[in-house]
């Protein structure tokens, strides 16, 4: 076929505009990893109950793969089970399933649960119960078809149409089965299942006592105050306590636990056996965890260990006991300086460490009880990674299982005979791979395709500096893509650098976040470093901070500062700095202390006041306000407002019940006071983060921001 001008002209066209780079919409920046721009992966992975196979869903249903002879075959369609549905709406798609066995699954619809079981006729649906659509803290019993659940303040136990009531609490402000002391101390339930399914305990937690505080909806015609209880740091605190419901006998016992009644509960584990529980008591200082037994009766059985700490013990995670056995268990601490597994006895009490050295254990994945190995991430090959490993919890052997350079996670199929390995780096956005565990080979299922290679990326370099006593600190320098040695650019910090958080990883994409890209497209050097006080560098890194949160942060974020000084192209007459949340804090604390240094800022749900913040958190890093005044007073950023030169745009959710309203409005009326100028804005709607479509419209704000203030307007 003979092609006239006019078309060989348009292919040419249409090949340069394939050939051109994109530039991130505002949306694939903000959001895109979560939609378009998404890495591929294998959807609702899970091995097969029996472990004999694993399932992942495809369009219009799951998938089966035999794990020896990776057969793979369908296991359940949309089109099969709508065909078994007589008289009733056919399904449009199928909801994410929880197999309780190979042919059998349940799933949620609109408060009711149904039962999918495979019979010669295909999959059939029955309703496996029902509970009210705003139930809350569900937990369904294992192979069973009954749940416990809470409805508003109330705990409700289903099975099949009956349904009990295990509390009848008048008061809105005493609860029973929520999650308590503000999901601190990794807490992120309130109701704890026994493994034989027939006992329930739960947490008690009365509020009454705490200071109500104002949440206002306004989304009416009218204002509606919504009281929520929030426990700010040196007040009264809620008081928890613990019970047990017996389904067979239908009566509730409360254990009884002595001490301060503002101590927190923690760590809530049931024996093996279900004639026991162990509760980890932590005093309201945060320095004296005891770790106690305690029977059916709720009585005290015994002290199973005691662990102080001269600034604070924070329990993170349950006990692990071994297979098979009621009286060994796995602890993990972070007493060596590191978060470390450690072996106990219930009766001979710590047996011995698991694993030792400066790195971070992260995750537990599970057992292989044949060979008394234990299988877990941590980082110990770099802290800017995460690898598989296991340990043989008799000899202590540890043997390291993935290598490839990143971030790998796992999980263990029930027979312990195969991983699953799932890993990202810079370079790689996900590969998905099945391991062996008896002769470590391993099959890959997926390597995902670059979804950015279309697009403009910027060139990211890796960098080291270190803090005043030596210690290393990872960033990242983003530079502008089209990077002209030449140039003057404008510069944007972004940090957070507070506990429980890190920013810095071998981990796809290579920025850490495609806004820092899209920045770059337009101009801008991007910076992000995590200082001490940042996670997964251990107590030492982490603690540094105590009692004087802001100032080791700032100091180290300085460095930063001094680093971009040294790099021609840096432009510091127009630097800007943000952060959310503590990074919101950081951001403010850097622009009210140093208010030379940076430009403009945008500071996202800052604490201003760390006395307005909540009593869990803040305590185990300040001590109280009675305890630490000096702490207190210097990280109060009131009280630096007058300092402010730069530009500064602080933003807060409307709803805010994680860093409360009064936190910016009273920085404000300080500003006012001060005649001191500056911009706020405010997301109606929005707790704590501002999420789904409006967060595109944030960034854009804070993208709108830097611009005025610091793009060139020559």
């Amino acid at each position: 076929m003979k092609l006239s001008k006019l078309s060989l002209l348009f292919l040419f066209s249409a090949g340069l505009l394939v050939a051109q780079k994109q530039k991130y919409t505002m949306a694939e920046a903000v959001s895109g990893l979560r939609s378009n721009l998404a890495v591929e992966n294998l959807s609702q992975f899970s091995f097969s109950p029996d472990s004999k196979s694993y399932f992942k869903a495809v369009k219009n249903g799951y998938l089966t793969t035999d794990l020896k002879s990776q057969k793979s075959d369908t296991l359940i369609s949309l089109y099969k089970v709508n065909q078994n549905l007589q008289g009733e709406q056919k399904l449009k798609r199928l909801a994410p399933l929880s197999f309780i066995s190979n042919t059998q699954a349940y799933y949620k619809a609109a408060g009711q649960y149904y039962l999918l079981t495979s019979t010669p006729k295909g999959w059939l649906r029955s309703v496996y119960f029902s509970i009210p659509e705003n139930a809350q803290n569900i937990s369904v019993f294992k192979n069973q078809n009954a749940a416990a659940y809470t409805v508003d303040q109330n705990l409700y136990y289903v099975k099949g149409d009956q349904v009990k009531a295990l509390s009848n609490s008048q008061d809105p402000n005493v609860v029973y089965g929520q999650s308590v002391h503000r999901n601190e101390f990794g807490i992120d339930r309130g109701i704890f299942v026994s493994p034989d399914q027939n006992k329930i305990a739960f947490y008690r937690m009365d509020q009454t006592m705490v200071t109500d505080y104002p949440v206002i909806d306004w989304s009416g015609n009218s204002a509606k105050n919504e009281n929520i209880k929030y426990p700010m740091a040196g007040q009264k605190s809620h008081e928890v306590s613990l019970g047990i419901y017996d389904l067979k006998t239908d009566k509730t016992t409360y254990l009884t636990i002595p001490g301060d009644k503002e101590q927190y509960l923690t760590a809530i584990t049931w024996s093996p056996d279900s004639k026991s529980i162990y509760v980890g008591v932590l005093n309201r200082d945060q320095n004296d965890l005891k770790m106690n037994q305690y029977n059916l009766s709720g009585t005290f059985v015994k002290e199973v260990f005691h662990e102080t700490d001269s600034q604070y013990v924070e329990p993170q995670h349950a006990l692990e006991f071994l297979p098979g056995s009621t009286t060994d268990f796995i602890w993990q601490s972070e007493r060596s300086g590191y978060n470390h597994l450690y072996h106990y006895n219930v009766t001979k009490g710590l047996v011995g460490a698991l694993t030792q050295g400066d790195f971070v254990v992260t995750d537990v994945l599970g057992f292989n009880e044949k060979k008394n190995e234990l299988y877990f991430v941590s980082t110990q090959s770099s802290p800017l990674e995460k690898q598989i490993y296991r340990v043989n919890y008799l000899s202590k052997k540890v043997e390291q299982l993935t290598f490839e350079p990143g971030m790998h996670s796992g999980r263990l199929s029930g027979d312990a005979s195969y991983l699953y390995d799932s890993y990202s780096s810079s370079e790689v956005p996900r590969v998905v791979s099945l391991i062996q565990t008896g002769n470590l080979k391993a099959q890959r299922l997926l390597k995902s395709a670059d979804p950015l290679k279309n697009y403009e990326r910027p060139e990211i370099r890796s960098i080291t500096l270190n803090a005043d006593d030596g210690t290393p600190l990872y960033g990242k320098l983003i530079l502008p893509t089209n990077f002209d040695q030449n140039k003057k650019y404008p510069v944007i910090v972004y940090l957070y650098n507070g506990p429980h958080l890190q920013l810095v990883t071998n981990s796809f994409p290579a920025s850490g976040n495609l806004w820092y890209e899209y920045m770059a497209q337009n101009g801008y050097i991007v910076f992000t470093m995590d200082g001490r006080g940042s996670s997964n560098r251990g107590a030492k890194f982490e603690r540094a901070v105590f009692r004087n949160l802001g100032d080791l942060e700032m100091k180290d974020q300085l460095k930063g500062v001094e680093f971009l000084k040294t790099i021609p192209q840096v432009d510091a007459s127009r630097m800007g700095v943000h952060g959310w949340s503590y990074g919101g804090f950081m951001t403010t604390n850097l622009m009210l202390t140093y208010p030379e240094v940076f430009k403009a800022g945008v500071a996202g749900g800052p604490v201003i006041n760390w006395n307005w913040y909540e009593i869990m958190y803040t305590e185990r890093y300040m001590d109280s306000p009675q305890q630490n005044p000096q702490g207190y007073k210097n990280a109060n950023l009131i009280d630096k407002v007058q300092n402010l030169k730069g530009d500064l745009l602080m933003i807060h959710g409307a709803q805010d019940d994680v860093v409360v309203w009064q936190h910016s409005v009273k920085f404000l009326k300080a500003a006012v006071d001060h005649g001191i100028q500056l911009d706020y804005f405010v997301y109606p709607g929005h707790a704590h983060n501002v999420l789904g479509k409006d967060r595109v419209h944030l960034m854009q704000k804070v993208t709108n921001y830097f611009d005025a203030h610091l793009k060139d307007k020559k």
